[in-house]
């Protein structure tokens, strides 16, 4: 039962494919942090206007929404690790795993709701 309720709440099944996904969505963090930080030197002050003129691209639109899904990957792979490692009782692990998974899933869809309005 307890292999089964890992398996279920885990990624990939795969510990290496975690950690993999995890440098992943770094990197593509790291990327997204550094465009809008040259941004941010490139065109100071930053303008309301400015600042709506770059997002209303869909290209940024789509960029923000792949870092906004990183760092979602990033923060389950986390929360995945450091509770299997940490709650060693499985129920208790099985419910802090399901309020994390749904308190990033409204992440994602208010994410999505703010970038396509």
């Amino acid at each position: 039962m307890v292999t089964r309720v890992k398996s279920i709440l885990s990624l990939t099944g795969n510990g290496a494919k975690d950690w993999f996904y995890q440098r992943l969505s770094a990197i593509i963090l790291a990327v997204y942090t550094l465009f809008l930080v040259a941004y941010f030197f490139g065109h100071s002050p930053v303008v309301y206007g400015a600042w709506l003129d770059l997002f209303s691209h869909t290209s940024m639109k789509i960029f923000t929404l792949l870092a906004v899904l990183s760092l979602m990957l990033h923060a389950w792979v986390g929360m995945w690790t450091v509770l299997t490692d940490y709650v060693h009782h499985s129920v208790t692990r099985a419910v802090i795993l399901t309020l994390v998974f749904l308190a990033l899933l409204v992440c994602v869809i208010w994410s999505i709701e703010i970038l396509w309005r």
